[in-house]
């Protein structure tokens, strides 16, 4: 038997013993050296050579051996397995995997617990587990009459008292009336004992019946601790509206001061005073209810008013004397009530002149030096605009600079409703009624609803100020600075310009000199509205020039004015019919005839050559040869957008539509918006436009005051634009309304309730074109009927205006309430294959 060890690449492996005779190293095989007989092992299991001829019959294993086998047994074979690196146990994966694995078990576990403890707290504070109370909480403290004794009167007065509590938490009084409870120390060291004594039996012995008849007084001295005197002449009165609610009394610590001063009154009758005397006394209750009756027992039969608790605490001292008194308690109560109302005012009133007296307002400047947001131009596209911008920032604080030295109006009536009233007054306030007789103001605000500019800035919850007669004469947008006409300089966060447009004249009106333009009205604000009011009182005549939406409004108000008075109304203008440049030639022509029935005398295809003042009249000459004499002349003849700023302020303006260029989100600069009638805007969907109406001013100084305040959207909604011609005749209309424009008309007969006064007076917002009597429609072609046809009746109907067959606008004629569907139709690019069918969308044929 041999043993043998030896080194190999993997360390000193030992050879195996073998056993029996006939297992021996070969002598030449051992001499070998170390290097070569490692070389002959190789990678093989060689441990010796086992001749076959004597092998032993023990449990012997063949195992390979370098020439031959050899025999070992099975403890050595497994011995030998787990030495061997080819049987050792494969990794069942990868580290991380098993990482990962335990990582998840781990955030599953952690996911559940988290659920479990949110659910768990949400449950606890669902059932009031939790109490958090920064401050005295008044609702808070129970009060709970049967189980201090109270009698079934005292616990209603208890009852009615909370409730005035819980009403008087809510409002601004409770903060002012601690500030004022300081004012009677005396009471502060007393609130203690005056709760306790109070809450017991002080009040139950007073007379529990008199008590639950008088909890109205109570109540606002349990609201108004202001009236410490009163309750000191009646302490009974007091006495039993503070144990209605303890935080009541501990605000009425003035009561109780009193009746500190009476510390001999017997502590069964008044508790809320005598609280330290009654202390040996509460002990039993019980017995103190029984005693005051005897003595009260007296003045309740006569009037249980008597009884109330004024007169028993002013018996204690002198009883006698005090018995008399029994009567002013009803006059001492009812006094009460006065008084916690003037307390209540002036409560309201200590928070602001506590404001105001820490600013000294002569020393703050009338024009703040910044603000958030500036509007330049106080008009309809402005108030939109503070409107979008207060409902996305509520305490943005905006100021509006306008020329005008009016707040933000509404324009249209001035051309149309202030001329239908017959009240002086009214127009004078420039009030007026709508179709339906509801009587209203143009100014889209009271004053009342404005903020005085010097103290924007102060105004903490923000709000909307009106700088008047002020112009912005130059922007400096880098700097963000606007520099008005005084000299003044505002800074900016963010800029609106609404800047509006100006009444143009005719050239030859202006050169006419002085004499002219004193007669001669360009109609625009209210004061052009006042100033031709004023002329008409003593006119006989005046002429209109203009055709379009403005002249025509006016022509057919004041041809309306002139059926009631001594006045001949002119109208005259270069086109064939009224609102020639809009309307389809026909439905011009038609119009035409309707303004003609308002009384006014229409003077188509005509224009002003010369414009002299003859006889303290305006001597107009025409294009055909004829004059007019009038006393008074207006022109409506557009507007011209005022674009001063763009000069001085490197503004970009657009040279074929005029105005400022502005994006599709209608920016001009950084944090430089446009809005209104100044604004050329890109229409993503109609290209780049400019409107000059009113409800384009709404839509486009909403979307402004968004984007002001972050929003970003793009100028998508279609604005509409309308007009009536008297209560008979009006239009809604959008897109591109131009009658150079091929277009197809679809009309029917119309009704009483196809009107403008019709939609008015109807207070819903659904459908207000049904007819009585089914019409056939007519497909009229503008190019085909140059007149209106003597039998065609437009009463109603639809005008589709068409570019390279498509519509790009449509107009309602005495369809009212259908916007949505026209705006359907230009987003959708309808053509015009069949636009019949496209017309019945707006149930024109209803019958």
């Amino acid at each position: 038997m041999y043993r043998c060890v030896v080194s190999s690449c993997q360390g000193r492996v030992p050879l195996r013993r073998f056993y029996g005779t006939g297992c021996h190293l070969r002598p030449s095989l051992s001499k070998q050296p170390s290097s070569t007989f490692l070389r002959n092992l190789r990678n093989n299991e060689l441990l010796g050579v086992c001749p076959q001829e004597n092998a032993s019959t023990a449990n012997m294993t063949l195992a390979r051996c370098m020439s031959g086998h050899g025999h070992k047994t099975d403890k050595e074979i497994d011995v030998q397995q787990k030495s061997r690196m080819d049987d050792l146990p494969v990794p069942q994966g990868s580290w991380q995997e098993s990482f990962h694995n335990l990582n998840r078990s781990n955030n599953i576990f952690l996911a559940v617990s988290s659920a479990f403890f949110v659910v768990t707290g949400f449950t606890m504070y669902k059932m009031n587990c939790f109490k958090w109370n920064s401050g005295p909480d008044i609702k808070s403290i129970p009060i709970k009459p049967e189980a201090i004794g109270l009698g079934a009167g005292t616990a209603a007065t208890v009852d009615s008292a909370e409730a005035v509590v819980e009403e008087s938490s809510v409002g601004p009084d409770l903060d002012v009336v601690p500030a004022e409870e300081p004012v009677a120390p005396t009471p502060a060291a007393e609130e203690p004992v005056a709760e306790e004594s109070a809450a017991p039996a002080a009040e139950e012995p007073a007379a529990p019946t008199p008590v639950a008849e008088e909890p109205a007084a109570p109540t606002p001295v349990a609201e108004e601790p202001a009236a410490p005197t009163p309750v000191a002449e009646e302490p009974a009165a007091p006495a039993a509206e503070e144990p209605a609610a303890p935080a009541p009394v501990a605000e009425e610590p003035a009561a109780p001061a009193p009746v500190a001063e009476e510390p001999a009154a017997p502590a069964a009758e008044e508790p809320v005073a005598p609280a330290p005397a009654e202390e040996p006394a509460a002990p039993p209750p019980p017995e103190d209810t029984p005693p005051p009756p005897p003595p009260e027992d007296t003045p309740p039969p006569p009037p249980p008013e008597d009884t109330p608790p004024p007169p028993p605490p002013e018996e204690t001292p002198p009883p006698p004397a005090e018995d008399t008194p029994s009567s002013p308690p009803t006059t001492a109560a009812e006094p009460e009530t006065p008084k916690v109302e003037a307390t209540t005012r002036t409560a309201e009133n200590v928070a602001p002149e506590s404001k105001a007296t820490s600013i000294d307002w002569s020393q703050v400047p009338a024009i703040p030096a910044h603000v958030p947001y500036l509007l330049i131009g106080a008009g309809t596209a402005s108030f939109a605009a503070f409107r979008s911008i207060r409902s996305a920032d509520p305490k943005a604080q905006v100021l509006v600079v306008g020329e005008e030295n009016y707040i933000p109006y509404m324009r249209p009536p001035l051309s149309k409703e202030l001329w239908f009233s017959e009240d002086k007054s009214a127009v004078k306030n420039l009030k007026f009624k709508q179709w339906n007789g509801k009587e209203r103001s143009i100014f889209f605000e009271p004053e009342a609803f404005y903020v005085e500019p010097k103290k924007l800035p102060y105004q903490e919850n923000g709000g909307v100020s009106v700088l008047s007669g002020r112009k912005v004469v130059k922007l400096d947008a880098s700097k963000r600075q606007a520099y008005l006409d005084n000299g003044t300089v505002i800074k900016y966060d963010k800029c609106l310009i609404a800047t509006g447009g100006k009444p143009k004249n005719l050239p030859i009106l202006s050169k006419a000199g002085s004499d002219v333009a004193e007669k001669t009205t360009l109609f625009r604000n209210i004061d052009d509205f006042r100033s031709l009011d004023k002329h008409l009182e003593e006119a006989k005549s005046v002429a209109i020039i203009g055709g379009g939406f403005l002249g025509s409004e006016l022509a057919c108000a004041l041809g309306k004015k002139s059926q009631s008075h001594d006045l001949k109304v002119y109208q005259l203008f270069p086109e064939s019919g009224n609102m020639g440049k809009v309307l389809p030639e026909y439905l011009s022509l038609w119009t035409t005839s309707m303004v003609k029935s308002e009384g006014v005398d229409v003077q188509p295809g005509v224009s002003v050559q010369t414009a002299v003042l003859k006889d303290n009249k305006v001597s107009l000459e025409l294009n055909n040869g004829t004059s007019l004499d009038v006393d008074h002349v207006v022109v409506a003849v557009g507007l011209d957008p005022n674009t001063e700023l763009a000069k001085t302020s490197g503004l970009e303006v657009d040279d074929k539509f005029g105005g400022f260029r502005v994006n599709s989100e209608l920016e001009a600069r950084s944090n430089v918006w446009v809005a209104g009638d100044a604004a050329c805007f890109y229409d993503i969907k109609l290209g780049r436009r400019r409107v000059e109406h009113h409800d384009h001013a709404v839509v486009s100084g909403r979307l402004a005051g968004q984007n002001m305040a972050g929003a970003g959207k793009a100028y998508w909604h279609q604005s509409m634009f309308w007009s009536d011609l008297g209560p008979n005749v009006g239009y809604e209309a959008i897109g591109i309304v131009d009658s150079s424009l091929p277009t197809v008309g679809v009309f029917a007969k119309a009704t009483e309730k196809d009107t403008p006064q019709a939609v008015v007076e109807a207070t819903g917002e659904g459908l207000r074109s049904e007819t009585e009597e089914s019409a056939k429609p007519s497909m009229v072609p503008a190019a085909q009927l140059a007149t209106p046809d003597a039998d065609e009746n437009f009463g109603k109907g639809v005008i589709f205006y068409l570019r390279d067959k498509v519509v790009v606008g449509v107009l309602l004629w005495n369809v009212f309430n259908k916007m949505p569907i026209a705006r359907k139709v230009l987003k959708d690019g309808v053509e015009s294959e069949d636009l019949h069918e496209v017309a019945k969308l707006f149930n024109i044929h209803e019958t």
